[in-house]
């Protein structure tokens, strides 16, 4: 039981990662030298948010006050250090870095619900679920048919 909470909290992890690289807020002009398309998936935008940035995101989001904005900042500069590690070990199978981007998913999301009060909190985990439910309808692949 406790297996499958922690599958589903660190797929909700990875979801929100996407989810706030994706969702420019309201007062966001695109940026003029912004990759308007991912290579292989046109139309579709990718933002990466600096640590600063995200915090500040879900600061608006999560209506934080800037000392738990100035909290959450550094866990998420600690989320980048370790992807980016990650990214660099090479040596690691498919399966190797989907565990421990899950672990580090997991662990930035306990470390920042640590942070946030019980109404935050539960704002937090329906973004999750919104993610991981937008992700969930992702369009099937259309293969011809012979």
């Amino acid at each position: 039981m406790n297996t499958t909470k922690a599958t589903i909290l660190l797929g909700a992890l990875l979801s929100a990662s996407v989810v706030f690289a994706q969702a420019p807020s309201a007062n966001q002009a695109p940026a003029a030298n912004a990759p308007h398309a991912a290579q292989g998936h046109p139309g579709y935008r990718h933002r990466h948010f600096t640590p600063q940035q995200f915090a500040a995101h879900l600061g608006k989001r999560l209506g934080l006050t800037s000392d738990q904005v100035a909290q959450i900042t550094p866990i998420l500069t600690a989320r980048k250090q370790q992807f980016e590690t990650l990214r660099a070990e090479t040596s690691l199978s498919v399966q190797d870095r989907h565990t421990k981007a899950h672990a580090i998913t997991q662990d930035t999301n306990s470390k920042i619900e640590a942070v946030l009060n019980d109404q935050q909190k539960q704002q937090f985990k329906q973004m999750l679920a919104q993610r991981r439910e937008h992700r969930n309808r992702q369009p099937q692949s259309t293969q011809p048919q012979a």
